[in-house]
């Protein structure tokens, strides 16, 4: 479960494909202010995840009579721990944000997806912990380069 100060944002996020940024929707460069990178962006079958050097951005469509898409946008400043376990075929990302958790679950991954993921965590750590960053870290998320041809 994923909740922030008590309010419930999904039941689960299984981001199961990398997205390149020129193929995610329009509207989510609405909530990418212009001082932002997009370093990582995920799919699920119908919610996004992007991940900026400062921010997730969580998009999550509510399907029912009403197709309702609710954003939620978390800093990584507010988040207090993080943790990620990686798995034979994924990875999962645990953050305490405000005190409640926050799990994202990433499934369907190979090696490149495992280490694109590992980079990008330790770019969040990194800003949790206000340390400085890397820039090769950020080149390589930007770039995409995580292909082992």
């Amino acid at each position: 479960m994923a909740y922030v100060k008590y309010k419930e944002i999904t039941k689960y996020f299984y981001f199961s494909r990398y997205v390149e940024k020129a193929n995610l929707p329009k509207y989510i460069n609405d909530y990418v202010f212009e001082d932002e990178v997009i370093l990582a962006s995920y799919k699920t079958l119908r919610d996004h995840g992007v991940f900026t050097d400062k921010k997730i951005v969580l998009f999550d469509t509510k399907m029912s009579l009403k197709n309702t898409k609710e954003v939620f946008t978390i800093p990584y400043l507010i988040i207090s721990s993080a943790s990620i376990v990686f798995k034979p075929s994924g990875a999962e990302m645990s953050f305490l944000v405000s005190g409640y958790p926050l799990r994202l679950k990433f499934i369907k991954m190979n090696d490149a997806d495992k280490a694109r993921l590992r980079v990008l965590y330790n770019v969040i750590e990194r800003v949790i912990t206000k340390q400085q960053l890397k820039k090769e870290d950020i080149n390589r998320l930007i770039e995409n380069k995580f292909n082992f041809d």
